[in-house]
């Protein structure tokens, strides 16, 4: 079975965090989601599951960050085009996100754009051609 990574998200508005994260890709998972939590699949083997703040706080007694005032991590996530990686950010900023709060890259090889979803977590949504990365 291959690995799988689950990345944990505190968030202030349940429905408008799941609205964002299906502009971004993911699709819920309503076995794994309730009142409190959103399980999104972005494939098998990349899920975010989204929890309220109270939810969140079940599983550590340290303080939420603010991460609109702070990094606390970039996630990356590829796209299959290049052209995806403009529609990918149009479409999560049309669902409350905030496009290019990082610089974008253009590496000829990779180019990518990051969003900042409403809760101040910010993805890096990118494209590489592997190939010319490897003879680069």
């Amino acid at each position: 079975m291959p690995k799988m990574i689950f990345v944990n998200l505190p968030v202030a508005n349940l429905a408008g965090s799941t609205a964002f994260y299906e502009a971004l890709g993911g699709t819920k998972n309503a076995v794994f989601s309730d009142a409190t939590s959103c399980c999104m699949v972005f494939s098998d083997t990349i899920h975010v599951m989204l929890l309220t703040h109270e939810k969140y706080r079940i599983f550590t007694s340290r303080p939420i960050a603010d991460t609109h005032a702070t990094s606390a991590t970039l996630i990356a996530l590829n796209v299959d085009l290049r052209d995806e990686v403009d529609a990918t950010i149009a479409r999560a900023a049309a669902a409350g996100g905030q496009a290019d709060p990082n610089p974008k890259q253009d590496h000829g090889f990779m180019f990518g754009r990051s969003i900042q979803d409403p809760d101040g977590h910010v993805w890096e949504i990118f494209w590489m051609d592997a190939a010319k990365a490897n003879s680069a």
